[in-house]
């Protein structure tokens, strides 16, 4: 039997999922000679630290330890950065970001509220003196400069401490300048909020002013003697923030950028490369419609690349639009039922390919990532490759099964592979496609190997993944717990070892795990994805269990003990099955659930379900809380455990305990457990160990079995 301190709930919270001591955020230098990343030194250690591989040799070093340039203090971060993080979900600590200059010479990062450079070829670090607290400071690309953000102020200063200077100041309290406002860092991907001209000598600024968002108050009861928090949020149907756009020099002239704001309100996507104009992705409120502009950075006036229209929406994606360096327009379409990478005018791929995000462009071809599409001949369950395409055609990088990834410059590629077999990622630097050198990880091994199976379930053949126990002889049918997130922009069945950590762990506690994709997941077709537009709920249902029924023909499952649990979508997924699907799901755990969809954020939800004050029945229909089943009285009332953090900025805890003020009103038991002080990540060790304990318990006792041993 394992001991309390090594127990697999505490060292999957001591080691944030095992991610801690692993290599990210790699940086390649133009001549291929350094690649730059954030490690912490050991599986359990919190603080990042950036290191420089130099290519030639293999050799490492550090180029800035967080530990010796604040003397042994405790990082102080202010407001906005932890705001910052948890939109990025960003766990860490230390060095959790950083910037460089266009040789990757210079690098830039913000630690304790200072500022920071490295001197990425010797390896030295030291402090600039500027007011604080300083947010995401970015080099020039000549390295002369460095500019960042600090009390809404976009400032300068030289890469030497010297002539620092605010280039804008904002006006009145709610507008910052060069921060990306709650729904850019939250949806649409763009967490900065201003980009330097490829010659250095001025800035594109976002302004975001959020004087027309609202107001709520995020409050810890627990804590009554602390002021709450004021948080502007822009719930589905009420106002955004007005983000405007400004080409700002370093003598402080600034140039407003015009565009249609009124019809395309959201910015979502800027590329400014020496290869063109800079470059501006626009989107319509109803995301529907976008326009790719071009930037004249003189006049501030703008002229039309691309436009794009879709019935349903229209999705972003890492890394496009942007230029090629011959000038060349390159983005991702949803065209021809498929989703594909084009260059120009013509698109690259079929439907061979489902394109996720660009990775880079050099002059002889495009590196992306990509799945499978709907007409590949092998449906590779939960793959992701990174791919080279030019008009030649297709090749694959990366060869073993898993999830794959990559960043590449000068002849250098770094690939980084998850696979099944094998704990965590390896990272390999490739020159020209040979292996050359690896990237060592100083992760924990989680001593736990998934017993997986990926396949597909039903007529719609649903991505599942299915966990045993290690043990389990297959003699007796076991109780199946459902585990899936089942939503928008959040795949599950990888085919991977990591991810599916926490599965193996409930089903080393004796039950079936199954963790299904259905419709709405992302890495399959566009239509996949966007069928469940007005319908969210009762796609998502019907597609758990459909996977459910189709795997019972061909695993030992128990269908008269079913639970269902999961986090955010998932938590009202698990809401929405026990309440709608009572015969099918006898126990829900519910994780931080949207429950009323009004009270979710304007980029999100009405991409889904449209604008509630036009489609209010859609909204009904899709909320848990407006659920009829929720006051059917005649049928079986399923236990619930609901669990929410009070400190949640993006789904806050008022969706939690509406469903619970609705359920008691309903007559329905359950169980609420209030987590003070946490978010929607629960990065606190504690908390994050002990609620893999209270679900399990929840769960055994709600479906009748023994407890047995304690949970291993």
């Amino acid at each position: 039997m394992t001991t309390e301190a090594d127990s697999f709930p505490r060292r999957h919270a001591r080691t944030l999922r095992f991610t801690l001591g692993a290599p990210r955020s790699f940086s390649v230098a133009p001549d291929g000679s350094r690649v730059v990343f954030l490690r912490s030194g050991s599986g359990t250690d919190r603080a990042n630290s950036l290191w420089v591989l130099d290519t030639e040799g293999g050799g490492e070093r550090v180029a800035a330890d967080p530990r010796a340039l604040l003397g042994g203090a405790s990082e102080n971060l202010s407001a906005e950065e932890r705001a910052r993080r948890e939109r990025s979900r960003e766990g860490g600590a230390g060095i959790v970001g950083y910037a460089t200059d266009a040789a990757v010479e210079l690098a830039s990062f913000a630690l304790s509220g200072r500022l920071f450079t490295a001197e990425l070829r010797a390896g030295t670090a030291r402090e600039l003196p500027v007011p604080g607290p300083v947010i995401d400071p970015r080099p020039s690309p000549d390295g002369r400069y460095v500019a960042y953000v600090s009390r809404g102020a976009l400032r300068v200063v030289g890469a030497e401490g010297a002539d620092e200077r605010a280039l804008v100041a904002p006006e009145s309290e709610g507008v910052t300048y060069g921060l990306a406002e709650f729904v850019a860092a939250e949806e649409m991907g763009r967490s900065r909020g201003f980009w330097w001209a490829p010659e250095s000598d001025r800035l594109l600024v976002a302004r975001a002013d959020d004087t027309p968002v609202r107001r709520w108050w995020i409050s810890d009861p627990a804590h009554p003697e602390r002021e709450p928090q004021r948080v502007a949020y822009p719930a589905a149907g009420t106002p955004n923030a007005d983000v405007r756009l400004f080409v700002i020099g370093l003598d402080g002239a600034r140039t407003e950028v015009s565009w249609d704001r009124a019809r395309y309100p959201y910015l979502a996507h800027v590329h400014w490369s020496a290869a063109g104009a800079p470059l501006l992705l626009v989107q319509a409120r109803d995301q529907r419609a976008a326009l790719i502009l071009a930037v004249d950075p003189d006049s501030g006036a703008t002229r039309m690349v691309h436009a794009d229209e879709d019935p349903i929406w229209l999705e972003l994606f890492p890394g496009v639009p942007c230029w090629s360096p011959s000038g060349q327009l390159v983005r991702i379409a949803d065209e021809g039922g498929a989703r594909r990478l084009a260059v120009g005018e013509r698109p690259l791929t079929g439907a061979q390919l489902h394109i996720r995000a660009v990775l880079d462009v050099s002059d002889d071809d495009v590196l992306v990532s990509a799945s499978a599409g709907e007409e590949a001949a092998d449906p590779e369950i939960g793959e992701v490759h990174v791919y080279r395409v030019n008009e030649l055609g297709v090749e694959r990088l990366s060869r073993e099964p898993g999830v794959h990834s990559a960043v590449r410059a000068g002849g250098v590629t770094v690939l980084v592979s998850a696979t099944p077999d094998r704990p965590g990622s390896r990272v390999q630097v490739l020159r020209d496609g040979k292996p050359t050198a690896t990237v060592p990880s100083y992760a924990e091994d989680p001593g736990m190997s998934p017993r997986v199976t990926l396949t597909q379930g039903g007529a719609r053949r649903i991505p599942c993944a299915v966990l045993m126990p290690r043990d389990y002889a297959g003699d007796t049918p076991l109780p199946v717990l459902m585990d899936p997130y089942g939503g928008p922009h959040g795949q599950r069945v990888l085919a991977a070892h990591n991810p599916h950590l926490t599965s193996q762990w409930f089903a080393h506690q004796g039950f079936a795990v199954i963790v299904a994709d259905g419709r709405g997941t992302p890495g399959r077709s566009p239509a996949w994805e966007k069928s469940v537009r007005d319908d969210i709920a009762a796609v998502v249902v019907q597609d758990q269990v459909d996977a459910l029924q189709a795997l019972a023909a061909d695993f030992p499952l128990d269908l008269d003990r079913v639970a269902v649990r999961g986090w955010s979508f998932g938590g009202y997924l698990a809401a929405l099955a026990a309440l709608r699907r009572p015969d099918v799901f006898h126990a829900a755990v519910v994780g931080a659930p949207v429950t009323d969809l009004r009270l979710y954020d304007t980029h999100y939800q009405e991409r889904y379900t449209g604008h509630p004050d036009e489609q209010p029945e859609v909204y009904r229909r899709n909320s848990v809380i407006d659920d009829a089943g929720l006051v059917d009285a005649a049928g079986p009332h399923r236990p619930m455990m609901i669990i929410h953090g009070l400190a949640d900025d993006n789904v806050v805890v008022a969706h939690s305990l509406r469903l619970s003020s609705a359920l008691l009103a309903a007559g329905r038991p359950h169980e609420v457990l209030p987590l003070s002080g946490v978010t929607h990540m629960t990065p606190q060790e504690e908390v994050a160990e002990n609620l893999l304990r209270l679900q399990l318990g929840f769960l055994k006792r709600s479906l009748g079995l023994t407890n047995g041993d304690e949970p291993r």
